[in-house]
C-alpha cells in the first residue's frame, strides 16, 4: 500500500511540474497584463513593473513561453520599461543606481529573440525593431560604464548587443545610432579592445579582422591583432601584421613601440637602435626611452668586447654613455638612469680586470709597468662610476645592485666605507630595508 501511495504521489508532482511548465503562455499574459496596468498609472501601480518582470521571467523558464515570440517581445518591453524609468530618475539624480545590472541587454534580448522567432507576426516583429531602436544607445552607454569599471566580459556583451541590433535595425530599414561609417568602426573596435580586455581572444580577432578586411584598418587595429597573434602562439601571423602596419603607419606610435618591444624579445639589438631613435624624436621627454637605448648600447658594448672588437666596443660605449647622461639630464633624479652610468664604468673595469688578470706573468721592469697601467686604468674606471652609484644610493638606499657596487668599490679602494656598505646590503639581503640613504641627494 506504502508504494501505491508512493507511486500516487510521484505522478501528483509529476502533473504538478507539468501543469506549471504548460502555464508559461499564461505567465507571459499576465506579465503583458502587469506592465500595461504599471504604464496607464506608473506612480499608483509602481509594484506592477516589478510583478510583470518576475512573471515574464518565470514565464521564459518554460518551453512554451521560450517558442513564443510575444512573450519575448513582453520581456524586452519590461525591461525597456525598467530602464527608462531608471533614465528618469537619473534626468533628477546623475548619480541613482540603475535597478539591474544591464536591463538594456535584458531588453535586447528580448526584442532580438522576438524578431528571430520563426512564428513572430509582422507587428510582432515591427514592435521588436522599434524596442531595439530604444535600446541600442543605452547598451553602449552601459558597456562604457562597465569598460571603465573593469568589467570587460559584461562591457563586451553590451557593445557586441549594440553592434547586433544596428544590423536588425538597418536590415529593417531603420535609423541606428551607428549610421555614421566612423561611430560604427569604431564601435566594432571598442568591441574587439573589450574583447581582448576579457581574454576573449577568438572574439576580439573576429571584430579586428572585420576591419582589417575592409583594406582601411587603423594602426590600432593592427596591433591590436599583432598582440592576440602573439598571445595565441603564431609568431609568424604576429610579426607579418606587425611589419604591415609599419609600413603602412611608419609614425604611428604605439606600432612603434610593439616593434620595440618585439625586438627586444628577440634581442636583435642592432635593429632596435633605429627604432628607438624614431621613438626619442616623437617622444623626446620619455626618460625610460633614452635609459633603454642606453642599454641597448651597452650591451652591443660588452658583445663586442667579447668578441674583441676594440673600435666598436669603444663607439658603443661612448653612445651608451650619451643617452644615460641625456637620461639623468631630463630627469637627475632618474634613479635607473643614474645607476645605469655607473653600471657601465663598473663593467667595463670588470672587463679591464679579467683581462689584468689573464696577463702572462712578466716580472720584469716592462712587464710591472704594464700590469701598473692596467691596475691604475681598473681603478680609474671604479673611480669614474662611484659618484653614479653614490647618486643612485642617495635615491634609492634599498636597491642590491647598488649597495653591491658600492660595497666592491670600497673593498677594492681599502676603504672602511666598505664595511657600511656590506652592513647595508646584509640589511636587504635579509629583508629589512635601510631606513635612509647613507649619501645625501
Amino acid at each position: 500500500m506504502k508504494n501505491v501511495l508512493f507511486s500516487l504521489s510521484c505522478l501528483l508532482l509529476l502533473h504538478g511540474i507539468a501543469q506549471a511548465q504548460d502555464d508559461g503562455g499564461k505567465l507571459a499574459k499576465q506579465a503583458s497584463k502587469a506592465l500595461t496596468t504599471y504604464n496607464i498609472d506608473p506612480n499608483t501601480n509602481a509594484a506592477k513593473l516589478e510583478e510583470a518582470k518576475q512573471k515574464i521571467d518565470q514565464a521564459l523558464q518554460t518551453p512554451e513561453g521560450q517558442a513564443q515570440a510575444s512573450a519575448w517581445l513582453t520581456k524586452g518591453d519590461v525591461y525597456n520599461t525598467m530602464l527608462q524609468r531608471d533614465m528618469a530618475r537619473r534626468m533628477i539624480d546623475p548619480n541613482a543606481p540603475l535597478s539591474g545590472d544591464n536591463d538594456a541587454l535584458e531588453a535586447f534580448m528580448g526584442y532580438k529573440n522576438a524578431f528571430n522567432n520563426p512564428t513572430a507576426k509582422k507587428y510582432e516583429k515591427s514592435d521588436a525593431v522599434k524596442g531595439l531602436g530604444q535600446v541600442e544607445g543605452h547598451l553602449i552607454n552601459i558597456g562604457v560604464s562597465k569598460y571603465e569599471a573593469g568589467q570587460f566580459d559584461k562591457a563586451f556583451a553590451s557593445f557586441e548587443a549594440s553592434l547586433q541590433a544596428h544590423e536588425i535595425l538597418k536590415a529593417s530599414s531603420q535609423k541606428s545610432v551607428l549610421d555614421d561609417p566612423d561611430q560604427y568602426e569604431n564601435m566594432v573596435y571598442t568591441t574587439a579592445l573589450a574583447a581582448q580586455q576579457a581574454k576573449r581572444n577568438e572574439d576580439a580577432l573576429k571584430y579586428y579582422n572585420s576591419l582589417y578586411a575592409k583594406g582601411k584598418a587603423k594602426p590600432a587595429v593592427y596591433d591590436g591583432i599583432y598582440t592576440l597573434k602573439l598571445e595565441m602562439g603564431d609568431e609568424a601571423g604576429a610579426q607579418k601584421i606587425l611589419t604591415e602596419g609599419r609600413t603602412k603607419y611608419p609614425e604611428d606610435t604605439g606600432l612603434l613601440f610593439s616593434e620595440i618591444n618585439a625586438y627586444l624579445k628577440k634581442g636583435k639589438l642592432d635593429e632596435l637602435t633605429g627604432s628607438l631613435k624614431q621613438a626619442i624624436e616623437k617622444e623626446p621627454s620619455n626618460i625610460g626611452l633614452y635609459v633603454t637605448l642606453g642599454n641597448v648600447y651597452d650591451n652591443l658594448y660588452q658583445t663586442m668586447s667579447k668578441e674583441k672588437n676594440t673600435a666598436k666596443a669603444n663607439e658603443y660605449f661612448e653612445e651608451a654613455k650619451t643617452y644615460y647622461t641625456q637620461a639623468t639630464e631630463k630627469d637627475p633624479k632618474n634613479v635607473d638612469a643614474v645607476y645605469s652610468l655607473g653600471a657601465l664604468y663598473y663593467n667595463k673595469a670588470a672587463v679591464r680586470t679579467q683581462e689584468m688578470n689573464a696577463m702572462p706573468e712578466d716580472y720584469s721592469t716592462a712587464g710591472l709597468k704594464k700590469l701598473q697601467a692596467a691596475r691604475d686604468e681598473v681603478m680609474s674606471l671604479f673611480d669614474q662610476s662611484l659618484p653614479y652609484f653614490q647618486k643612485a644610493e642617495s635615491l634609492d638606499p634599498n636597491d642590491m645592485n647598488t649597495l653591491i657596487a658600492l660595497n666592491e668599490i670600497y673593498a677594492r679602494k681599502e676603504d672602511e666605507l666598505s664595511l657600511e656598505f656590506k652592513k647595508r646590503l646584509e640589511t636587504v639581503r635579509s629583508g629589512g630595508k635601510n631606513a635612509s640613504s647613507y649619501f645625501k641627494k
